[in-house]
């Protein structure tokens, strides 16, 4: 445990994504995530809209927590990216959470944007661990991630779950404010597959281990989309599976960027997709139907926590 304890000096002046904005969160400053250095959640339940290989029929065990470093302005979460919803909770509460879902039958542990509190979790996990949990840990990304800060994680992650949402620095200044965002996203996946190896599944299809690639196509921006998807076959080839999303659900109030107030046409997807296949995409999941309009965002309201 001391060495987990002694992450949290890193809250005093943080600088565990790449915003680097060095705010002393242990004194109650918050950071650009929108969090001082107390433990926020805001969900913690068996969630069933994963990939297949991630929920399976039991379900993904799944963490929300509050704050977030990248702050999309379509952000599908945003009730609790922009730290409005959520429950304080301690260290020793997120290891007892951890279990309770391993008991709930969960086939993994899934931390979703939990970048800003890597201490924590890593305690958590130390301490979840030495008290009988067995199933794979995964970590959930918007890809906006330190290098530095994902090998704190080596050894305690086996599966790596980010976005990679833009090549192109103008669309990622646009709509995150991270012009960094590509390089940033690269280095991270690179860091992920190092840590994990190519992905490796049980004879029931759920896996195990490995990094899978999502990216979730916008109105209008198709281009980059196919920008992402050949980066990625090119880079990594059938190292890792990627995940090609038509969900994009505008919010209720009209976005500064017109494009982004209508959901994702079909012909979109399918374009995209289909130049995916033609690239040699093999190792992938597609969204079929209306995804995007059934409720694939559960109610934040501190089930579990």
């Amino acid at each position: 445990m001391a060495a987990a304890e002694e992450l949290f000096s890193l809250y005093d002046a943080c600088r565990l994504c790449p915003r680097l904005c060095g705010a002393n969160r242990n004194a109650g400053k918050t950071g650009y995530c929108g969090m001082t250095a107390s433990l926020t959640a805001a969900r913690a339940a068996l969630h069933m809209w994963e990939e297949p290989c991630i929920s399976g029929s039991a379900g993904s065990g799944t963490v929300f927590f509050s704050g977030c470093s990248l702050q999309c302005i379509f952000c599908q979460n945003r009730t609790i990216s922009a730290g409005r919803s959520g429950k304080e909770i301690s260290k020793d509460r997120l290891a007892d959470i951890f279990l309770e879902l391993e008991d709930k039958g969960a086939l993994n542990i899934n931390l979703v944007t939990g970048a800003h509190y890597i201490p924590h979790i890593i305690y958590a996990l130390d301490r979840a661990k030495k008290q009988g949990l067995r199933i794979p840990v995964l970590y959930n990304s918007s890809g906006y991630e330190r290098v530095e800060t994902l090998k704190l994680l080596e050894g305690y992650v086996d599966i790596y779950l980010p976005d990679f949402k833009y090549m192109d620095p103008d669309l990622a200044g646009k709509f995150s404010g991270a012009r960094d965002y590509p390089e940033a996203a690269k280095s991270a996946i690179c860091e992920m597959v190092r840590q994990t190896g190519p992905c490796i599944f049980d004879p029931e299809g759920k896996i195990l281990r490995g990094t899978l690639v999502r990216h979730l196509i916008l109105p209008m921006h198709t281009k980059d989309s196919l920008r992402v998807v050949e980066y990625l076959l090119k880079t990594y080839g059938g190292q890792i599976y990627i995940s090609l999303m038509n969900q994009y659900t505008p919010p209720d109030q009209p976005l500064p960027a017109p494009e982004l107030n209508r959901r994702v046409t079909d012909r979109e997807y399918e374009k995209v997709l289909s130049k995916a296949l033609e690239l040699g995409l093999v190792n992938g999941f597609f969204q079929e139907g209306k995804t995007a309009e059934e409720s694939l965002i559960p109610a934040f309201d501190n089930e579990g926590v």
